[in-house]
């Protein structure tokens, strides 16, 4: 992922992997459960934004700018 080859494909799996972690029967424990939903959290909300400007898949694919401001910008 710091690459940023695949960043959703990567990102997802991350967030799987936490996830499973985190509710492991053998493993979870109360103060170790709630990091791995963190980084769950984190690592899909790395996957939903996409890689950065200098990543591989910018390179390789083109890096897309999305506008969420619905206002106007030509004046």
């Amino acid at each position: 992922m710091l690459l940023g080859l695949w960043t959703p494909v990567a990102g997802v799996a991350l967030a799987i992997d936490e996830l499973w972690i985190a509710f492991s029967p053998p493993i979870a424990q109360l103060s170790d459960q709630w990091l791995h939903v963190l980084l769950a959290v984190l690592a899909a909300a790395v996957a939903m934004l996409g890689p950065g400007a200098w990543s591989v898949d910018a390179r390789l694919f083109g890096r897309k700018r999305f506008e969420i401001d619905g206002r106007n910008r030509h004046r």
